[in-house]
């Protein structure tokens, strides 16, 4: 008997999603629902449909004049993003979307005891790399992307708008090394166990 291709469980819908960074060595999550290193910091609430992982591998292609499809084609990189649009405003939020950054208080002429802050972000050649790890849970079902080295690498474009909240974007690269996965996942969803 053939087996079941169609199945229903094996739909995901992310009901619930989270962000987390920290810095670069961190210890990454062991599984799919273990409680995370301390270090991984949540970025908060963040828009309902504004996650987005992309992986874009490049490839180049041979052609013959003997064919008219290309006779080889070959793998020349990889590249994988993160996106997604942070609703909570906070200095932490701020460094990690303009990739660092520094703050500092400022003390107010002639107010005693009220303090103002100064963010400036990272100058060319200071961005941090940071840790990232992606939750995505279905009821039951739990995943987590685990991304080891990654760097805000675009510019960053704010609508400061009368009629809606005002996000800040988070855009981030994933960086690779010949010591580590550039990026994986970790779930506890039966419809990856390996087939006997």
């Amino acid at each position: 008997m053939a087996s079941e291709s169609t199945n229903n469980n094996e739909i995901v819908i992310p009901s619930i999603t989270r962000i987390y960074l920290a810095p670069v060595g961190t210890v990454a999550p062991a599984d799919a629902t273990s409680a995370l290193d301390p270090a991984l910091r949540s970025v908060g609430l963040t828009t309902e449909d504004s996650l987005k992982f992309n992986s874009e591998p490049n490839f180049e292609q041979v052609k013959s004049a003997q064919s008219s499809y290309p006779t080889r084609t070959f793998q020349t990189s990889d590249a994988a993003t993160v996106e997604v649009d942070l609703q909570q405003w906070s200095g932490v939020n701020f460094q990690a979307v303009y990739g660092g950054g520094t703050i500092s208080e400022i003390t107010v002429t002639g107010q005693t005891g009220v303090k103002h802050y100064k963010f400036t972000p990272p100058r060319i050649g200071s961005r941090t790399e940071v840790m990232a790890v992606i939750e995505v849970i279905d009821g039951g079902k739990h995943y987590r992307y685990v991304i080891p080295r990654c760097m805000q690498m675009e510019g960053v474009s704010k609508d400061l708008a009368k009629t809606k909240e005002a996000v800040l974007p988070l855009r981030l690269a994933v960086q690779g090394g010949d010591d580590l996965d550039a990026w994986y996942v970790l779930t506890d969803d039966p419809a990856f166990k390996l087939a006997a």
